[in-house]
C-alpha cells in the first residue's frame, strides 16, 4: 500500500477549500493535514518544525501575502517541499514562469478532479506536473524534450513584477500594492514602470487590456 500523502491546502474561498477537502478525503492515499485562508497563515504554519506536510496546494490570489510571495519564501525556506500552484487562469499563462520560481506543478481550477489528484501524486513523488497545455510543459518534467512555445511578454516578468502586474490587474492602486507587499510606493512605481515597458504599455489601462486580451484577467 502506498504511503499517505499529507497535503496542506491554501485558498481564500471557503467553498473551494471545502470542495478540495471533500475530494481529497475520498482519496485513500491522500490526507488533508491543514488549511489556511491567506498567505500569512500559510507561512506561519510552515514555521513549525513538525509541520509534516508532503505537498502544499497553493492558490495564487491570496489576501495578506499572495501566493507568488508564499511560493518564493517557502522555496527558499523549505526547498524540499513540493508546491502545487492553482488559480483560475489557464496553465499557459503562468506555468512556465512559476516553474522558474520553484513551483513543482500548476493546475488551473477548471481542470478535472482526477487531474488534481494526479498532480498531487506526481509532485509528491518528486516529479513536476504541468499540463501539456502549459506552453510545452508536461507531467514528466519541463518540456519533456519538446521545444517550448514562444515566450509571451508577461512570462519575462520577475517574481516581483508578476506580483505587481497581478495586483494592478485586480484593480489595486500603487498605494494599496505598496501596503500589501510591504514596499515603498516609489519601489512599486518602479516595478510598474518595468511591467509597462515589457508589455509595451503606456498606461495602467493598457496593462489591464493586455491581461484581458491574454485571458489572464
Amino acid at each position: 500500500m502506498s504511503p499517505t500523502i499529507r497535503v496542506f491546502l491554501v485558498d481564500d474561498h471557503p467553498v473551494v477549500l471545502a470542495g478540495l477537502r471533500h475530494l481529497l478525503a475520498a482519496t485513500p492515499d491522500i490526507e488533508v493535514v491543514g488549511e489556511a485562508t491567506d498567505g500569512r497563515r500559510a507561512l506561519q504554519a510552515a514555521e513549525a518544525e513538525d509541520w509534516g506536510v508532503d505537498v502544499l496546494v497553493l492558490d495564487i490570489a491570496l489576501p495578506r501575502v499572495n501566493g507568488i510571495e508564499v511560493l518564493g519564501r517557502l522555496h527558499r525556506q523549505r526547498p524540499e517541499l513540493p508546491i502545487l500552484m492553482m488559480s483560475m487562469h489557464a496553465e499557459d499563462q503562468y506555468a512556465r514562469h512559476l516553474s522558474g520560481l520553484g513551483a513543482a506543478g500548476y493546475v488551473s481550477k477548471d481542470r478535472s478532479e482526477e487531474e488534481l489528484i494526479t498532480a498531487i501524486r506526481a509532485v509528491a513523488q518528486g516529479r513536476c506536473y504541468f499540463s501539456r497545455d502549459a506552453g510545452g510543459l508536461s507531467i514528466s518534467g519541463l518540456g519533456n524534450g519538446a521545444e517550448p512555445g514562444p515566450v509571451a511578454p508577461h512570462e519575462r516578468f520577475t517574481a516581483r513584477q508578476l506580483q505587481v502586474f497581478m495586483l494592478v490587474v485586480a484593480g489595486q492602486s500603487v498605494s494599496d500594492i505598496a501596503a500589501e507587499l510591504a514596499l515603498g510606493m516609489s519601489t512599486v512605481s518602479t516595478h510598474l514602470g518595468q511591467v509597462k515597458e515589457k508589455l509595451g504599455a503606456r498606461s495602467v489601462a493598457e496593462v489591464v487590456h493586455y491581461a484581458h486580451r491574454m485571458g489572464i484577467a
